[in-house]
């Protein structure tokens, strides 16, 4: 009976030591209520800070996946038109050639200018200008690419007064306004313009700024020992293209 009263009495006297213990600590905390407010302070900033810095995080992250995805999209459409351009002959009965300069060597065009020559002494032979136009300044010596030009055709053949070298330009853009410039001043009123395959759609957007009516025409592929590659071209193209319409120079 006895070890039965001490069994039946555990459950109370453990309720009693708990209601005491709970007691205790109401009255510890009421006693201490900077410690509630402290504890409730830490629940709400420690959320409420991270939560913004997450969202921000997020905004961040999805802009610049948006950009990535754009820019691609836009380097894929200037590729494409790059191709188109440099995979076709638009050289159709026009006024004037325009051969746009590259590298010479002392008063010696370079395989590629020449093979940009040739092309447009091709074109002239078929009859599709009685007009030549050589561009470029000064190539680095006595001589300006434009002037190398003008003497090459000559030593093809060409009447002196069917070349007009321009002399100044330093870039595609230079050689664009240049054209603009000679166009309006001889009346010419559509140009065919040659050069490497994958520079036609840039200076065909660049021409057109300048209100010219333009046909395009590529050179042959020529081998050049230590030439740049067709990937870097394209690259070139691309980043130039890119540079002219975000208009930064």
């Amino acid at each position: 009976m006895t070890g039965e009263n001490e069994r039946t009495a555990s459950p109370s006297v453990l309720s009693t030591e708990s209601e005491e213990s709970a007691e205790a600590g109401d009255l510890f905390l009421r006693s201490h209520p900077q410690l509630v407010h402290g504890s409730k302070m830490i629940a709400m900033t420690i959320p409420a800070g991270l939560k913004p810095r997450s969202r921000i995080f997020r905004v961040l992250l999805v802009l610049l996946l948006l950009a990535a995805i754009v820019a691609a999209g836009w380097c894929r459409w200037v590729y494409v038109q790059i191709e188109s351009y440099a995979d076709q002959d638009q050289a159709a009965p026009s006024d004037a050639i325009c051969v746009f300069g590259a590298a010479e060597y002392d008063g010696r065009p370079s395989p590629v200018y020449r093979a940009r020559l040739d092309r447009a002494f091709q074109l002239y032979k078929r009859g599709i200008a009685p007009l030549i136009i050589t561009l470029g300044g000064d190539g680095g010596d006595a001589y300006s690419e434009g002037g190398v030009g003008r003497q090459y055709l000559i030593g093809k053949g060409v009447p002196e007064q069917e070349i007009i070298a321009e002399t100044q330009s330093r870039n595609t853009e230079e050689s664009a306004r240049r054209i603009a410039v000679i166009a309006r001043t001889n009346g010419l009123r559509r140009l065919v313009i040659v050069s490497d395959g994958t520079h036609l759609f840039r200076i065909h957007e660049i021409c057109s700024a300048e209100g010219l009516n333009v046909l395009t025409s590529p050179r042959p592929v020529v081998p050049v020992e230590g030439g740049v590659s067709e990937f870097d071209r394209i690259l070139h193209e691309t980043l130039s293209y890119t540079a002219w319409r975000l208009h930064v120079h």
